[in-house]
């Protein structure tokens, strides 16, 4: 049997393609608490819970902050977004353990490394 195709057909599943982005991003965050100094993760169960938590709170806060913040996403052409990230991957940050965000700088570097990540991603595939 073809792998891809029986990838694709689980990727192509509304939970099927959420549990697989959540898999990513935790190898993401684990991929840049190796890259960068300020991210500390203790192993890879720990990258995917906060990649699981982070998506909860996206959908949540994320979704409050974006809107509370329109108007300056407005004028700094949606790249503000990237500070809301920031303030949420700090929030996240705060209440897990094993997951260290050092502070708003390296959370905001943190921030853009996943929307750049996310972005090829979906070029890629999803």
């Amino acid at each position: 049997m073809d792998h891809y195709l029986l990838l694709d057909s689980f990727v192509s599943g509304g939970i099927g393609r959420w549990l697989f982005k959540i898999l990513l991003n935790g190898l993401a965050i684990m991929s840049a608490a190796y890259l960068m100094q300020g991210v500390k993760v203790t192993d890879l169960a720990r990258a995917l819970i906060a990649s699981f938590v982070l998506a909860l709170l996206n959908s949540t806060l994320g979704a409050v902050l974006d809107t509370l913040t329109y108007p300056v996403r407005f004028v700094t052409l949606g790249l503000f977004s990237l500070v809301v990230d920031a303030a949420v991957i700090m929030v996240a940050s705060y209440f897990l353990k094993g997951f260290e965000v050092r502070n708003f700088g390296t959370a905001f570097w943190l921030a853009v490394l996943l929307a750049v990540f996310n972005t090829v991603l979906h070029w890629i595939y999803l």
